[in-house]
């Protein structure tokens, strides 16, 4: 994968990875799940047997102290490091922990809420190739500026992947403006990207959300994209 070196001593890589869903070991597929600031892997498990189907496993990894990195997505990258770092190679290790056991990352999707949807973003956007989708809910791409440029020197692209961004029109953490930006950068990598801005709805996740999840879900067992 495309982004910088392994990080093998952040402060996430001696959390641990809370599993559920089908056995990895008799998983066709499976759903990396990545949780927001303040909340927990098992919380966002949750949400994953929501639109759980048989055949996937789930796949959530911690955070120390139930944060990712300290400050606004929004902030100077290096302001939010080490843990953005350690926090993208959470996410890989999850996904390798998939593949070790037989599942290709074509049927590997990606799902973050919050702050955890903005590192399932920055991960994808910098390891561009063919996913089984991604889910940012209520997030995009980490740092004060975004340039298509810094993704776009990345190898490869992401063939196709179904990428999905469901954010709210006010949401106190979230400007609508940078949930387009995501959306272009993906695009231009190549991804089959649906955004959709619900008004009103605030900082959360809501039925249609849910739905369209599920359906990725189920497309991601049935192998029909």
């Amino acid at each position: 994968m495309s982004d910088a070196s392994d990080v093998s001593d952040g402060p996430h890589q001696d959390q641990p990875l809370v599993t559920a869903g089908t056995e990895l070991g008799d998983a066709t597929a499976a759903m990396i799940l990545v949780h927001g600031r303040g909340a927990t892997a098992r919380s966002i498990v949750q949400m994953g047997r929501e639109v759980h189907r048989e055949g996937v496993a789930l796949l959530a990894p911690q955070a120390e102290r139930n944060e990712w990195y300290p400050n606004s997505f929004l902030a100077p990258v290096e302001s939010n490091e080490p843990g953005r770092s350690s926090g993208l190679q959470a996410i890989r290790n999850a996904i390798e922990t998939a593949t070790d056991a037989g599942i290709p990352t074509e049927r590997i999707l990606v799902l973050g809420f919050s702050q955890g949807a903005c590192l399932a973003s920055e991960f994808v956007a910098r390891n561009p190739r063919r996913y089984g989708g991604l889910v940012a809910l209520s997030g995009g791409l980490i740092g004060d500026e975004i340039e298509a440029d810094d993704y776009a020197d990345t190898d490869g692209d992401l063939d196709g992947t179904p990428a999905f961004l469901g954010c709210s029109d006010v949401d106190p953490h979230i400007p609508e403006e940078r949930v387009h930006e995501t959306a272009r950068v993906l695009e231009e990598l190549n991804a089959d990207v649906t955004e959709r801005i619900y008004e009103g709805m605030g900082h959360g996740v809501n039925e249609d959300e849910l739905e369209t999840v599920a359906e990725l879900v189920a497309e991601l067992v049935s192998g029909s994209r």
